[in-house]
């Protein structure tokens, strides 16, 4: 196994120094004295933390020195996954718009540095951007490059953040993140001032800086292009606006929308701050899509585009503001996506509607497989599927994550409004209907509830009804007098193909308990064709979990307590 180093002289090369990131390298807080689990560091296939001091009752975990040997520990892994170990690895580092960015960036720096491999810096990127660089063929931006790694922590405060890793094979599981961690760990653990002193000289010496972004953008333009018959700019007479929430997608207007031909007037927060002070970078956020919506209805706009802090989840509102984001981004791109691919299954999360199904399978003609939370589980199922013989070309989730067959089955925001904007720019070019209406017909005979709601009933792993058992086997416990209860009662069915809690069916609509994936939570999610059928199943729900006396079910008891 490659021993990562933090003493021995690095090969001799021709270096290509970067000033501005030596300056900061130099002036690092060279030792952190905290002591750092590692493990606490995990959230699922990512790695988040607290970066940065401000918010009471959250200390910093994710310092400098544990990214340093978190870095460290994912250039060894890589190493060790990488079967030519006769030369040096290339590792690309990029990062959102959050304030602690730059901190994190140097320290990933020397991470890479300090455990032989050589680092190329893109500055401000989008995540999907960090994974398209190891498939990239382009040696002038150091491409394709071994490995790389997105500092974000996606819609997080703003004291938070994270890391994420990319290699030509896709973005790393579970797994792999326990044992880069657990890697992670040991390196720390040898940490002193003299190897970190030279880890931060090692930096300087085999940093490079492109801005990678121009070839991803160009990518994109020319998907768009491809789409439109070659047309050079197939969005003219378009207007679309950008809501990038400060974070990482503000390029989406000028570099990809203009080009195209598209007006963006009345684009906003599309600089960059860390803060972000307008809104939560969320599509799933309430406040933020209201900012979107208002924006394309004042400016009377045919198309809203809205991302996330990092650009792999986005969400679009068409010219009469109706948000096409959860079900509805589902079914849209469902409807794209079956028109090229007819009988494809399209895999989903857990919490898709019922609607949604009848939508896929009966309107048109294709199979919905429904599967757990989690964009990397979605996906891979989908690949899964796909590689079995069951033809299968998109997986996407409710908040906003998407990933094509065709583009990697990367996990790509961007990308998902790229389908969008060849159907608009297709249909002009074909002579058909202008502005967004061609997407909102694709989707006019969806079916949605008049009622949904979520509600998160919180385990209180202290309790001593608790015990000695985990949160999750507490709540699976839950699940299973749930499952009881459900199959006593003659109006309620549960749900006979489900991977994820339990999914039930009553009264016109449905619900489903499951088990948070980190967190020692229970989110129940109802919907009904009414507010009064929405209590019934409430009910049906409270009847178990009103027994287990480290639940607080205050949520669930006022939502029933308030039929109208």
């Amino acid at each position: 196994m490659h021993e990562t180093s933090f003493s021995l002289p690095l090969p001799q090369r021709t270096p290509h120094i970067c000033s501005a990131m030596a300056s900061t390298l130099s002036n690092v807080n060279l030792l952190a004295v905290e002591k750092i689990d590692f493990k606490k560091l995990q959230n699922g296939s990512d790695i988040r933390g607290v970066a940065i001091p401000g918010v009471e009752g959250e200390p910093v975990n994710l310092t400098e020195s544990a990214t340093e040997a978190i870095a460290a520990a994912f250039s060894q892994w890589l190493f060790d996954k990488t079967d030519d170990g006769s030369r040096r690895l290339r590792i690309a580092v990029g990062h959102d718009s959050r304030i602690s960015a730059n901190m994190l960036q140097s320290a990933v720096a020397r991470g890479i540095a300090g455990a032989g491999s050589d680092v190329v810096l893109y500055g401000l990127a989008s995540t999907p951007a960090m994974f398209n660089s190891t498939i990239t063929q382009r040696e002038d931006f150091f491409c394709p490059v071994d490995g790389s790694i997105m500092i974000t922590a996606s819609h997080l405060p703003f004291n938070r953040n994270g890391l994420k890793f990319f290699t030509n094979a896709g973005g790393l599981g579970k797994l792999d993140i326990t044992d880069i961690l657990s890697r992670a760990a040991k390196i720390y653990n040898k940490f002193s001032e003299e190897n970190l002193k030279f880890t931060s000289e090692a930096a300087e010496k085999v940093i490079k800086r492109v801005n990678y972004m121009e070839q991803y953008t160009s990518d994109l333009v020319g998907a768009v292009r491809r789409g439109a018959r070659g047309e050079e700019r197939p969005l003219e007479g378009f207007h679309i606006i950008v809501d990038a929430g400060n974070g990482a997608g503000g390029f989406f207007a000028g570099s990809v929308l203009e080009p195209l031909g598209a007006v963006t007037k009345g684009s906003q927060f599309l600089e960059p701050d860390g803060l972000f002070p307008n809104h939560i970078p969320n599509p799933e956020d309430k406040k933020a899509m209201d900012a979107i919506t208002k924006a394309v209805i004042n400016q009377k706009a045919d198309l809203g585009i809205i991302f996330d802090t990092d650009v792999d989840r986005a969400a679009a509102v068409d010219s009469n503001g109706q948000e096409l984001n959860r079900n509805r981004l589902i079914a849209l791109l469902s409807a794209i996506v079956l028109a090229e691919h007819p009988r494809t299954t399209i895999v989903t999360d857990s919490v898709t509607s019922d609607g949604l199904t009848h939508f896929i399978e009966n309107k048109l003609g294709g199979k919905h497989h429904r599967f757990k939370r989690g964009y990397k589980n979605v996906i891979d199922e989908a690949i899964r599927l796909d590689a079995a013989g069951e033809e299968t070309h998109l997986a996407i989730e409710t908040s906003g994550h998407g990933a094509l067959k065709e583009n990697h089955w990367l996990d790509d925001g961007a990308y998902l409004m790229v389908k969008l904007l060849i159907k608009l720019a297709a249909a002009k070019v074909a002579g058909e209907t202008k502005g967004s209406s061609v997407l909102s017909n694709l989707i006019g005979e969806l079916k949605e509830a008049e009622f949904a709601t979520e509600l998160r009933l919180k385990i209180d792993e202290s309790h001593p009804d608790v015990g000695a058992r985990t949160f999750r086997d507490y709540g699976e416990e839950v699940l299973k007098q749930l499952e009881q209860r459900v199959a006593s009662d003659h109006v309620l069915t549960k749900a006979p193909v489900n991977y994820e809690g339990v999914r039930v069916s009553g009264y016109g609509g449905w619900f489903l308990l499951r088990l948070s994936l980190h967190d020692p939570v229970l989110p129940l999610n109802i919907e009904a064709p009414s507010k009064a059928a929405a209590v019934q199943l409430g009910n049906a729900v409270l009847a178990v979990v009103k027994n287990f006396e480290a639940l607080d079910t205050t949520a669930l008891q006022k939502f029933v307590e308030t039929p109208e």
